[in-house]
This record gives C-alpha cells, sequence and structure tokens, in this order.
C-alpha cells in the first residue's frame, strides 16, 4: 500500500463516521472599495435551485462536477472564482472545491469538465485535502444542502495552486464585485 493510501483512508473512515471535518477558518472576504456587490445568477441543467444533487455529481457516483452556467459579470471584472461548500456540516462550511484563474469571460462549466484543463483553472486545496471538485457526501442519512457559487473579482487571481479556503478567502478580501448561488441538496 502506498505510504500516504493507509492515512488516507483512515482520514476518510474518520469523517464518515463523525462527519465532515473543515480546515482552519475563513473571514468574510468584503466587496471592492466604491462598489455595491452585484448579484450573478447560476443555473445548471442537472438540477435546480433547492432540488437534489443527481447522484452522478456525488461521492455516490461519478463524483464529476454538474455542469453550470452563470450570467455575465459587471465590468470591471478581471477574474471569475468557483467555490462550492456544505454549509450544513458538522464542525462548519466544509469546502468541496476551490477554482480559480478563470477568465472574466468564462460562463460555463459542461458536465464533468476538467477546469485545469479546459479554462486554466487552478485548484486550492478542498476540505478533503485534494486540489480538485469533491461532490456531495454528508453522513448516512443527513440531508445537506451545497452552495455553487461563482465569484466575479477585480483583480487577476493567478495565485499559486493548492491556497486553503481561509488563503483565498483572505486574497479575496476587499475585491468581490459580483455573486451568486445555486443550492441543491443530497442524502444517501
Amino acid at each position: 500500500m502506498h505510504v500516504f493510501a493507509r492515512p488516507l483512508a483512515l482520514a476518510l473512515l474518520l469523517m464518515s463516521e463523525s462527519g465532515c471535518q473543515k480546515t482552519g477558518s475563513s473571514i468574510t472576504p468584503r466587496v471592492a472599495p466604491g462598489h455595491t456587490l452585484e448579484s450573478i445568477t447560476v443555473t445548471s441543467h442537472a438540477f435546480g435551485g433547492g432540488a437534489r444533487v443527481p447522484i452522478d455529481y456525488t461521492c455516490d457516483g461519478r463524483d464529476v462536477i454538474p455542469d453550470l452556467t452563470f450570467s455575465a459579470p459587471p465590468p470591471g471584472t478581471q477574474s471569475i472564482v468557483l467555490i462550492i461548500d456544505d454549509p450544513d456540516a458538522p464542525s462548519g462550511v466544509f469546502t468541496h472545491m476551490l477554482a480559480y484563474n478563470l477568465s472574466a469571460d468564462f460562463h460555463a462549466v459542461a458536465d464533468g469538465t476538467d477546469l485545469a484543463a479546459s479554462a486554466g483553472a487552478r485548484f486550492g486545496k478542498n476540505d478533503f485535502g485534494n486540489l480538485r471538485y469533491n461532490g456531495p457526501c454528508p453522513p448516512k442519512q443527513e440531508v445537506h444542502r451545497y452552495r455553487f457559487t461563482a465569484v466575479a473579482v477585480d483583480r487577476s487571481t493567478d495565485l499559486r495552486e493548492g491556497l486553503t479556503r481561509p488563503e483565498l478567502d483572505n486574497e479575496l478580501d476587499g475585491h468581490l464585485l459580483a455573486e451568486g448561488t445555486l443550492t441543491g441538496t443530497f442524502s444517501h
């Protein structure tokens, strides 16, 4: 067994038995000075707002990102950030994906897309410890909400790969122009 496989298996077992555990604490990034936070509309053909996330996009299925489409960001947008998280985790908000370095004209994710290869995204470290999308995976018999959020920022996010959620939130602080969220639910 690979040297990292045992600790990873143990960590996943502990998470499944005790609920998701988040890493670190975050600030809430603020709006860019002189701006009012605008809205972005986020939709998916896979599920509607408040509906169940189909199994293909979860840990019980293919565990790939669903298709997402979002409206044009406001003028002055330099980049788009995608954040997928679970606000219902027992330990607080649990991050399933951080993707940044997306161009301002990036408006859609195709089902199962490799954002790094197709859109030049860099990934932050999610709370599973991975640099990729990990889909909904709540503790057994619990219904959790999952937020698929697009954020428009007024600066380039040409940031190093592997930022944690608190590090990314610090980088975004004072740079938000718009955001939008599509929320789905999932349970095993």
